[in-house]
């Protein structure tokens, strides 16, 4: 097959873990016979540094001509008084195309048990979740302000959801726990908050279209304390784009490392943005030291959820595991080696 891949260096590490993710995916176009096209664009504090703005024109011209979007990271100190900050062009390229569900996988390698944060006994039974985050809604975009009361002043955020929202994320957690476990969990604040009482009713209501998988609901405070205690309890976890955000950085330090962690971006069309949820490490930027497992296994997702090819994102996902099996990896997993060198690891076992 043919396609076009707009990468996304972005800030800190994120060039060099961007372009450990190309040469994997060139590997893998060599082997399967596949033709696969690059073409770079500017995001973030880069951008903004080039042409005054954390997302060009450009860049959006880009990601839609493009097949999907591989994204290496955005941000960083330098950048912090920014009129607009470099965060800002990820939520402005998930809206322009249509980006509403982010999946992030948490699986524990045998080999990485010693890593994770958990005990023994819990980190033996395993870890094979995906959480699945609504991501274009809630209080990240609803209204916001201050103003002055009787206090002094005043700030606040504003959290709504409405039902189509919903709906269009839950399916997409409904056909991916039916492909997996067939246990879906979702994760929300139903006893206090107006908007988890109609995640509740959707996802519930959405059950008579997938008879085959188990639902499960579970408020969020003990969903946090279950994934420190029994993460092996879940499948799939379906919640909204607040605790989305939360809960995954928590299931990363269960499966050993954060640069260990993909993520997929999905809406209605097959072009998705791929990225680890680690941020840009500017500490270390350049240093060759960035874990590049986050990024290579997104785009395995990408070549899984994108393009249809199975078995070339199995070929990546196992290369990974293997290289970090023989301890060919970066020093946050237990490794010596550096950046580019657990990239050849990987290349090397596809």
């Amino acid at each position: 097959m043919r396609a076009k891949i707009l990468t996304l260096p972005g800030d800190g590490i994120g060039p060099e873990i961007v372009l450990a993710a190309r040469r994997v995916l060139e590997r893998v176009a060599e082997k399967f016979g596949h033709e696969f096209s690059f073409e770079e664009a500017l995001i973030g504090g880069a951008a903004i540094d080039a042409v005054g703005r954390p997302l060009p024109p450009e860049t959006v011209a880009a990601a839609h001509a493009s097949d999907s979007v591989l994204l290496g990271a955005v941000g960083g100190d330098k950048w912090d008084y920014a009129p607009v900050r470099p965060e800002a062009a990820l939520l402005g390229l998930r809206k322009e195309l249509g980006l509403y569900a982010n999946l992030r996988p948490a699986k524990l390698y045998p080999s990485l048990k010693n890593a994770s944060s958990l005990r023994a006994d819990i980190a033996d039974k395993g870890i094979d979740l995906v959480i699945v985050r609504e991501l274009t809604g809630g209080i990240y975009f609803g209204e916001r302000g201050y103003r002055t009361g009787s206090m002094g002043r005043e700030a606040f955020d504003t959290e709504s959801y409405a039902e189509l929202e919903i709906e269009r994320v839950a399916r997409i957690a409904y056909e991916l726990a039916e492909k997996r476990g067939r246990r879906l969990c979702l994760v929300d604040k139903a006893n206090v908050l107006t908007t988890s009482k109609l995640w509740r009713k959707v996802t519930s209501d959405l059950n008579e279209d997938y008879p085959s998988v188990a639902v499960e609901m579970m408020y969020v405070d003990n969903a946090a304390m279950q994934l420190a205690l029994a993460p092996s309890r879940f499948d799939v976890v379906l919640t909204s784009n607040l605790f989305g955000d939360i809960l995954s950085d928590l299931a990363a330090a269960t499966v050993g490392s954060i640069g260990m962690m993909p993520s997929a971006s999905l809406g209605e069309t097959t072009v998705g943005m791929y990225e680890a949820i680690h941020g840009s490490a500017p500490s270390i930027a350049g240093l060759d030291r960035a874990d590049p497992a986050g990024t290579i296994l997104s785009a395995a997702m990408m070549l899984r959820l994108s393009f249809d090819l199975e078995e070339e994102a199995a070929a990546v996902e196992h290369a990974v595991e293997e290289a970090v099996k023989a301890g060919a990896c970066t020093p946050d997993i237990g490794g010596a080696l550096g950046t580019r060198a657990m990239t050849d690891a990987i290349i090397s076992r596809i």
